[in-house]
């Protein structure tokens, strides 16, 4: 709307600047003017709006922008949304409540926790089960691994990954993999 308005008044103002006004008359005279004349028809910058945050406790950040041609003007402006920056201040708040498995489960969605509380041999609680129930639980279903892709890539894996890709292939019984009993 906002450029339909400015290539308007741009029009006019070019059609008011080439029609000549003045009073129809009858004299006759002449001169002679030597020099240049220069006209400005700049047009108006383009100006990025100003995205503020005023609130500290927000995880989202502002960002703007403009570019202006001779002809042509544009500007814009976002917010980009910190999805980390969430999970640790709702992490927090079920802490404050104590809610500490929630809390915990809550960081464990990021690949990064999930991986140093498996090195730590404190696996993240599942289903509601912590400790050795619940290392038993992302044994037998890997696939709801936050780090899966990557689990599916490691070396000492690659059996499990195997067996989970022909699970229900050549399964005519429908049993569950077996190596979840070694564990």
């Amino acid at each position: 709307m906002k450029f339909i308005i400015s290539l308007v008044m741009f029009l006019m103002t070019n059609i008011l600047i080439t029609t000549s006004w003045g009073a129809d008359s009858n004299t006759v005279s002449s001169s002679t003017v030597t020099g240049t004349t220069t006209v400005d028809r700049t047009p108006s910058t383009a100006a990025s709006p100003n995205v503020i945050i005023n609130n500290q406790d927000v995880c989202t950040t502002g960002v703007s922008g403009a570019a202006q041609s001779a002809w042509f003007g544009v500007s814009f402006g976002n917010t980009i949304e910190d999805k980390n920056c969430e999970r640790l201040k709702l992490a927090r708040s079920l802490y404050g409540m104590g809610m500490k498995v929630s809390a915990v489960s809550m960081l464990c969605q990021d690949t990064r926790v999930f991986q140093a509380m498996e090195m730590a041999g404190t696996p993240c609680p599942i289903d509601g089960k912590i400790g050795e129930a619940a290392k038993q639980i992302w044994d037998k279903e890997p696939y709801r691994r936050p780090d899966y892709l990557v689990w599916r890539e490691k070396r000492e894996n690659k059996d499990k990954v195997k067996e989970l890709d022909n699970f229900g292939t050549d399964n005519v019984f429908g049993d569950e993999p077996s190596w979840d009993d070694e564990y």
